[in-house]
């Protein structure tokens, strides 16, 4: 590498700025954890309140643990001792440095004690639509699931699931619809799943339809737009069977970029779990008062009237969270995966996760003279985004240096 790039990679990485790296504490070592941090563990015990995980017959808290944001293995340590039974991850969370803490953490607990669910995803598949094609191999996926059992240190995952859906068709896609089988069959998953933060209403049926999926887990909060919809959808899978997770729950964290004003993540969790058809969700808590907030949210479901307030501020702000409902895709001159882009940003500026973002963004093989073709830009977002502006902000993060993050 010759010191004229360096140079070059330095100017661009300064230019990022504080701001837009405000979320790469999640580079830090798992193990970087201080005294009083531990100690600030709240030794009160809460109510656990169960819902069963569907035809699963899996008991579970309401409140699990998403642990894809968390580099910290005391606060998984900490959510399993609290309660917290249910533990999501997938193959690709941390580049599979998630899947490698969580079984350190498990080691050596009582295998009935916890129950874990890692997600896979389908390769090869179009990252515009999402969709799955003739090169996309059922063996692909179960060499992949294997990989994540080891990393886990199981025999077996409880949960498997096909990740990141977005069609009826890829739902329903036969090769990895039998994969899912031959999983289950031998003896490397106890029940599989589908996973789906898009077009999710259509996707719940299809799961139903398959016959197939033993859960769903599916993006539900108080911001979608169609919550109604996708609140009817998850009635029917839980009228089917199907044990129903939610994720997303918390709408981006916060309503602005530079995190300021941030949801009330109560409120937020209460509006989920007021749906009883809603077995569980999976708030990703990263640390110690955000698990103690998380499990308080246990001792009493009702929503106080200012909380009903604060979740109203959605009719006042478009926030972080992209509802993914691809209008923008056709609207787009260069064709750009803009859905992908807006999860990128909330990625950074919402979860702190840069290098989620990162991936994410080295994935979507973009332009070099991304949105420098359009004056203005041609799309009108349903959430009002200013979506030149953000997708110019994020696209930044490509030029660090990739070992940066290794």
């Amino acid at each position: 590498m010759n010191r004229k790039y360096i140079s070059m990679q330095r100017r661009s990485f300064i230019k990022l700025g504080l701001t837009s790296l405000a979320g790469m504490s999640m580079l830090s070592s798992p193990m970087d954890c201080r005294d009083k941090e531990l100690q600030s563990i709240s030794k009160k015990e809460h109510k656990i309140t169960y819902r069963i995980l569907g035809k699963t017959g899996l008991k579970v808290p309401i409140v699990s643990m998403g642990v894809m944001n968390a580099d910290n293995p005391n606060i998984v340590a900490a959510a399993l001792d609290a309660g917290i039974v249910l533990l999501d991850t997938a193959h690709s969370y941390q580049r599979g440095r998630n899947e490698k803490m969580i079984g350190k953490v498990i080691k050596g607990r009582p295998r009935d004690s916890f129950i874990v669910a890692t997600k896979v995803q389908g390769k090869p598949r179009d990252r515009k639509t999402g969709s799955f094609s003739h090169e996309t191999k059922g063996e692909t996926f179960l060499k992949m699931c294997s990989r994540s059992i080891e990393r886990l240190g199981l025999e077996y995952v409880d949960i498997l699931s096909l990740h990141g859906v977005m069609r009826r068709q890829d739902a329903l896609f036969e090769p990895l619809l039998r994969a899912l089988e031959t999983a289950k069959k031998d003896g490397k998953a106890r029940f599989v799943g589908i996973t789906t933060h898009s077009n999710e209403p259509e996707v719940i049926q299809a799961a139903i339809d398959s016959k197939v999926y033993d859960v769903v887990l599916t993006a539900y909060n108080f911001k979608q737009k169609h919550n109604f919809e996708v609140k009817r959808a998850i009635a029917n899978a839980a009228k089917a069977g199907l044990g129903v997770i939610a994720m997303k729950t918390q709408a981006g964290v916060y309503w602005d970029k530079i995190k300021k004003i941030p949801i009330n993540m109560k409120a937020a969790l209460k509006w989920v779990l007021n749906d009883t058809n809603v077995h569980t969700a999976i708030p990703g808590f990263t640390t110690f008062d955000q698990l103690e907030e998380d499990l308080s949210v246990m001792d009493d479901l009702t929503m106080t009237e200012q909380e009903k307030l604060d979740l109203k501020l959605a009719t006042k702000t478009a926030g972080l969270y992209c509802q993914q409902c691809k209008q923008c895709l056709p609207q787009c001159k260069q064709g750009l995966p803009v859905p992908s882009l807006m999860r990128s940003y909330m990625y950074v500026y919402g979860y702190k996760n840069v290098t989620a973002a990162y991936d994410l963004l080295k994935s979507l093989d973009l332009p070099k003279n991304l949105c420098k073709e359009c004056d203005t830009c041609s799309i009108i977002c349903t959430e009002g985004f200013n979506i030149k502006e953000r997708v110019m902000d994020i696209v930044r993060l490509q030029h660090v240096p990739v070992d940066f993050f290794t």
